[in-house]
């Protein structure tokens, strides 16, 4: 993995940390999950398996060290991973067609989707859930896929701008020192 892509992702998945932490819980004590939205852009900006491996265990430590949810240390170390590696593959899947915001903010709804049912069912399973997975998948997973749209849709263009332009400047240096 290259040392700027590296940097990228975990700049980004601070900024995720960052968003987890400060966004109040709203339904039975559980918040929505603001690292998937750094987890996506992360993928979308650098898509190689090793970053998205890289990635998705950090993303998964930092959540299950953060999170409320009685049982979800287990449910977070399973569910990012297998949501990165899903979500990856969805992005291959359209990557034939120009990303571009709306792209990026369907593929970040589906996946917080897949992310809540993934997350609840292994909470399900591990510890029970406080309330039914129906119910808290629509008052928590549903609006967090929303929110989580929203953000992808106001910050895809702008981390899209800046690489561009980190990469057109890299490769001005590059074609310098030739």
């Amino acid at each position: 993995m290259k040392t700027k892509s590296l940097a990228l992702t975990g700049v980004l998945l601070a900024l995720g940390y960052i968003l987890h932490v400060i966004v109040p819980p709203f339904f039975l004590g559980m918040r929505p999950d603001m690292m998937l939205t750094m987890l996506f852009l992360v993928i979308i900006l650098v898509p190689n398996m090793s970053n998205v491996i890289t990635a998705a265990i950090v993303t998964g430590v930092i959540a299950a060290l953060t999170t409320t949810f009685p049982g979800g240390q287990i449910a977070n170390l399973v569910d990012k991973p297998v949501t990165a590696f899903v979500f990856f593959g969805l992005y291959v899947l359209v990557s034939r067609y120009k990303m571009n915001n709306v792209m990026a903010t369907a593929l970040t709804f589906v996946g917080t989707l897949v992310s809540g049912s993934i997350f609840l069912t292994t909470a399900l399973a591990v510890a029970g859930l406080p309330g039914t997975f129906l119910a808290i998948f629509t008052a928590v997973v549903v609006p967090t896929a929303a929110v989580n749209s929203i953000v992808m849709f106001v910050v895809y263009p702008v981390a899209d701008r800046i690489r561009k332009r980190t990469l057109s400047t890299s490769q001005t240096v590059a074609t310098k020192k030739a």
